[in-house]
């Protein structure tokens, strides 16, 4: 289960969902300077019913309760609602070794999926027309043991971490499939070797 946001990761949700700068977003909302903002980030202050009732008036997308509270869903409107998932705008082959050193740069809400853990970018072209390069994945952490032989995983080893079709190979081990296999080989890894997996639940496949 995702850790609650603190107050300051909340009001940064909403900020970043709405698109705007801090110091934007608390003209927008009516404050007369960004500097009560700053102090929630610093943890000098909470979160004020005015804030949230300011923030509310303005967005009412946003739900009153998990803005002060951290309780339930940020959007009010069921429609909406589905788990946030915190999105990083990195390189997933690249960052997601330390992704816990990460801060989030957005969250997104995608329902249909069920329960992430992680969003990221993926910049690779190993999946070719499957996983475009600039292709915004979302990743459910699960054990090796859940591994669905054909289903589309970000692979932790040792050595190298890479998005690919998994499929089982000798005893032991797992052959991981690109998406174009006339410019990428398979590779074949020890079970051993692997030491994290990331189901991918969903893709954002952005058209540019």
């Amino acid at each position: 289960m995702r850790e609650k946001q603190n107050n300051w990761q909340r009001i940064e949700a909403v900020i970043k969902w709405a698109n705007m700068t801090t110091n934007y977003f608390a003209r927008y909302i009516g404050l007369a300077r960004g500097e009560n903002l700053y102090q929630i980030k610093r943890g000098n202050n909470g979160i004020s019913l005015d804030v949230a009732e300011r923030i509310v008036a303005k967005f009412p997308q946003v739900d009153k309760l998990w803005l002060l509270t951290g309780e339930g869903q940020m959007f009010a409107d069921t429609r909406l609602r589905g788990a946030q998932i915190p999105f990083y705008d990195v390189d997933v082959e690249q960052q997601i070794t330390g992704v816990e050193r990460l801060t989030a740069d957005s969250y997104l809400v995608a329902a249909p999926v069920g329960e992430c853990d992680l969003a990221m970018v993926y910049a690779g072209r190993a999946m070719g027309p499957l996983v475009p390069p600039g292709t915004v994945v979302l990743l459910k952490a699960v054990e090796r043991e859940a591994i669905i032989p054909g289903e589309e995983y970000v692979v932790v080893c040792r050595k190298i971490v890479t998005l690919r079709i998994v499929r089982t190979a000798a005893k032991g081990k797992y052959r991981l499939v690109a998406g174009n296999r006339e410019d990428f080989d398979d590779i074949v890894v020890d079970a051993d070797e692997i030491v994290a997996v990331y189901r991918v639940k969903g893709k954002l496949i952005v058209n540019s």
